[in-house]
């Protein structure tokens, strides 16, 4: 068994209540973390399962592109665990749409203002705002680990994602700049590029999409949570001491797919 050093670890997880968060979580519980767990909507069954699996847990209300809550939950989470040695920055949301919708030579829509912001506050700001209060910690308390969520579509695009696509972009950009500043301290920065993930989203979608995800995965199956958050936990751990400023594609093969 590989000694991953994450044991009495403090780990923040943004949108940690559902999905890959949860699992995301609950994984680094059971390898003895003391995890906070950040949402825009709490589950005190969390905290719960959380110790069960092994570890310590608290469950924060946090809105990641308010600033000040952010803030907030940071001096919370070092009040009562102490200065965070992981960031997982998995918070996101999905308002896909076209550009802009022709038919017949008429405009018929176009993604509005919005839409657009909504999405990129959330999944880049989010992950400004959150790096920035933690890394001082990390600074202080000699290192640690950011893992942001990317996407595969981040990586080549995808039809109707215009602002989902820029926003998982630009996390790999700011991937790359981080890792290449906070290295002198110890901090190390890299993404996860997930593929089709069996989230209770996912799993919602009609069926002949679902076998058009699998189709287009050469290892023929959905992603589970649980592959993404395995991978968040090798990259955290004393296994990936070396590993920095890099994206790690979890997607069953599909960008070779594609």
């Amino acid at each position: 068994m590989i000694e991953t050093g994450l044991q009495g670890r403090v780990v923040i997880v943004t949108g940690g209540a559902a999905g890959i968060g949860r699992a995301t979580s609950l994984r680094f519980a059971a390898e003895g973390a003391k995890v906070a767990a950040w949402d825009v909507k709490t589950d005190a069954t969390l905290v719960t399962e959380m110790e069960a699996a092994g570890g310590q847990g608290i469950a924060q209300q946090v809105d990641v592109t308010d600033a000040e809550a952010v803030q907030a939950a940071v001096d919370e989470v070092v009040a009562k665990l102490g200065a965070p040695w992981v960031l997982v920055n998995n918070a996101g949301v999905l308002r896909d749409g076209q550009l802009v919708k022709v038919k017949d030579g008429e405009l018929l829509g176009t993604m509005t203002d919005e839409v657009f912001d909504s999405v990129i506050d959330v999944n880049l700001r989010g992950v400004f705002v959150c790096t920035r209060a933690v890394a001082p910690h990390m600074i202080r308390n000699g290192g640690g680990a950011v893992l942001n969520a990317s996407s595969v579509v981040g990586l080549y695009g995808n039809f109707g994602q215009t602002n989902y696509v820029a926003s998982k972009a630009g996390v790999i950009g700011m991937t790359r700049v981080w890792a290449r500043e906070l290295g002198r301290y110890n901090i190390r920065v890299n993404a996860v590029a997930p593929g089709f993930i069996a989230t209770d989203m996912v799993k919602g979608m009609p069926a002949k999409a679902l076998d058009t995800m699998r189709a287009r995965t050469p290892i023929g199956r959905l992603g589970e949570p649980a592959d993404i958050a395995n991978a968040y936990v090798w990259l955290a751990s004393d296994a990936a001491t070396f590993v920095t400023g890099t994206v790690l594609s979890v997607d069953g093969g599909i960008v070779t797919g594609t």
